[in-house]
């Protein structure tokens, strides 16, 4: 079971300056099957877009079919737009190390298996890399989680949206029971937990 992070005060929600940041920003994120980590990131204020895909393997092609086979390298991921003058790249990070998923499950999640569900941050430049790095080493250092954090951060080479069928899949299919027993309960955590970055209406890619 994932342990809240300690300590984590509203201070941390809040964004860093305009100024000091781009309009938009984008974050590249793996932690099992993409349909729930949609559904919940695009329940985060200040996210403009979310995006089901696949990145981490070789090649610019990849298609649902061929990453499960687990032989590609990809990972299902989510593409993340975001305005970092509402919401912070850290917080994000916040948010999916304490509700998204379990990073301390090595190629799996739930009941999802193979290295296509590893937990993954795929950066895009230095700053972000060391945000992931300080992130896990910060999370690493407060024994936050009772067994070590298998995260994998590495620099992003390609994302490559999924088929038009896995985009907002929880939104067009709430009663499936995949969506019921595995997603929907991260949102709720979610809203519980970051009640100030909580948005009612999801953001749609």
């Amino acid at each position: 079971m994932i342990r809240p992070l300690a300590r984590l005060t509203a201070l941390s929600l809040l964004a860093v300056p305009l100024a000091a940041q781009a309009p938009r920003q984008t974050a590249v994120l793996a932690g099992g099957c993409f349909w729930g980590i949609q559904n919940l990131y695009e329940h985060v204020h200040g996210v403009i877009s979310v995006t089901s895909g696949y990145a981490g393997g070789a090649g610019a092609r990849a298609d649902y079919q061929t990453v499960s086979s687990g032989t590609t390298g990809h990972a299902e991921s989510v593409r993340i737009v975001f305005d970092p003058s509402v919401v912070s790249y850290e917080t994000l990070l916040d948010v999916f190390f304490t509700v998204a998923h379990d990073p301390t499950e090595l190629n799996r999640q739930g009941p999802d298996v193979g290295t296509q569900y590893r937990s993954a941050i795929f950066t895009r430049d230095d700053a972000q890399r060391r945000a992931a790095e300080a992130a896990i080493a910060r999370l690493t250092g407060s024994h936050a989680f009772p067994r070590p954090i298998v995260t994998q951060v590495a620099p992003l080479a390609a994302f490559i949206p999924a088929e038009a069928y896995h985009q907002d899949y929880a939104v067009k299919h709430p009663t499936d029971p995949y969506i019921v027993i595995n997603d929907l309960p991260k949102v709720a955590h979610f809203r519980a937990r970051f009640p100030a970055l909580y948005q009612d209406t999801a953001a749609r890619p």
